[in-house]
């Protein structure tokens, strides 16, 4: 039999909801991250399609999108402000000094601050901050697990075409 991952262990099903949600953000955040594992900074860094997809550039896109959602839509600061690129088509871009490590960094501190953020808002809470107008909780951790499973999904198979190669 097959393992499962840890969202569909008996002591996450029985959890409340909102504790579900945050079991699966976690998990797809963690696959996204470790896509990099074992991998040299030339194959972190090459492209194997014609948009600017890279799986160093997809960890980097991730820590972008903790930021838009968990930053940016909860305290209204703009991109500027928070440091991120204006666009989630800058968010792919990588600079000389975007290493694995420095990636894979950026996105575990994300994910914290994500989770400091909204650790006193409930699923309901309205969050403003974000330029496509008003949303509660629950729509944003959808939206980002939805996009976080994509994500997963490109990076699946990049890295079976770099391995593989």
């Amino acid at each position: 039999m097959p393992a499962f991952p840890p969202t569909f262990a008996d002591q996450v099903v029985a959890q409340p909801v909102r504790a579900q949600f945050e079991a699966f953000l976690d998990e797809h955040r963690s696959a996204l991250r470790s896509c990099l594992d074992g991998l040299t900074e030339e194959q972190a860094r090459r492209s194997l399609v014609a948009s600017q997809t890279t799986l160093l550039g997809l960890v980097k896109h991730a820590t972008f999108v903790e930021k838009v959602w968990f930053d940016e839509a909860v305290t209204g600061r703009s991109r500027a402000e928070i440091g991120i690129p204006a666009t989630s088509d800058q968010s792919f871009v990588l600079a000389d000094d975007d290493t694995i490590a420095a990636v894979q960094q950026a996105h575990r501190e994300a994910c914290a601050a994500s989770r400091r953020a909204t650790a006193a808002l409930g699923l309901d809470d309205i969050l403003s901050g974000h330029r496509r107008g008003p949303c509660p909780l629950r729509w944003v951790y959808l939206h980002v697990l939805r996009e976080l499973a994509q994500h997963c999904g490109h990076a699946d198979i990049l890295r079976e075409q770099l391995v593989d190669a």
